[in-house]
This record gives structure tokens, C-alpha cells and sequence, in this order.
């Protein structure tokens, strides 16, 4: 009889891989980039194991939204109070806050578990070039299609 392979926590071996968004469509690299965090990109993928690794987005500010959602997308919070509700356009969410941008985008593609919220924490997203992971040499990935 041949028996599944499980992959185990303390089994999982991480590496961080760097994404450069200039030029790149969001939901694209925000796609990628959740593939990437979940594991699902290695053979020893187990669906209830954490098995993803880092990803470091640089060049935040240059990611591109097709069509008009530049202008018609909308970013949604609110604060809990009556009347609470803060709306921010996407052409001035990527201008004052494009890291935030990238990581609602990706949150979004994240199992909504307490897995899921373990994995947000291995998203590194930056709006410049430059990073502070230098240390853990990071791997650049380059975006398929």
C-alpha cells in the first residue's frame, strides 16, 4: 500500500525570493506572489502545512492597474464608528501608500485562517528599491507570462 506524503512543519525549508513590480500588473504579481507565500510552488505542497516562503516586493510604486482602475478603483476601511467609512482612490493609494497597495492585493489571495495570518508575515513589500534583507540573500524571481 502506498501512503500520501505529508509534509511536516518543522520539515519546511524557506528561502525568500525578490519580486520587482516596475511595470508588472498588480493582480498578476499579487498572484505569484500568494503562490509563492502558500508553497504551492514545491513538490512537497500540503494543503494544512505552511510550507511558503518569503517574498520581498520592491519598486511598489511602479505597478501597473489596467484599463481605468486607476482612476475607478476604490480602497475601503472603516473605522467602527457612524460614518466611519474612508474611501482612498488607487491612483492615490499607489502614490502615498503603494507597499499597502501590494499587500491588500496579495492578503486577498490568503487563506482567511489563522494559517493565513501567519503567512501575511512573510510578505515584505517596499515602495523603493531598497530593502533591509540583504543578509538573507535573496533569490530574484522573475513573473511568468
Amino acid at each position: 500500500m502506498r501512503t500520501t506524503y505529508m509534509a511536516k512543519p518543522n520539515e519546511v525549508e524557506r528561502k525568500w525570493h525578490i519580486i520587482d513590480a516596475a511595470g508588472k500588473t498588480l493582480g498578476r504579481l499579487a498572484t505569484e506572489a500568494a503562490s509563492l507565500i502558500r508553497g504551492k510552488h514545491k513538490p512537497q505542497f500540503t494543503p494544512h502545512v505552511d510550507t511558503g516562503d518569503f517574498v520581498i516586493v520592491i519598486n511598489a510604486e511602479k505597478v501597473v492597474l489596467t484599463g481605468k482602475k486607476m482612476q475607478n478603483k476604490m480602497y475601503y476601511r472603516h473605522s467602527g464608528y457612524s460614518g466611519g467609512l474612508k474611501v482612498t482612490p488607487a491612483h492615490e493609494m499607489i502614490a502615498k501608500k503603494a507597499d499597502r497597495a501590494i499587500e491588500l492585493a496579495v492578503h486577498g489571495m490568503l487563506p482567511k485562517t489563522r494559517q493565513g495570518n501567519a503567512m501575511k508575515l512573510r510578505l515584505k513589500a517596499y515602495a523603493g528599491s531598497e530593502h533591509p534583507h540583504q543578509a538573507q540573500n535573496p533569490e530574484v524571481y522573475e513573473l511568468r507570462g
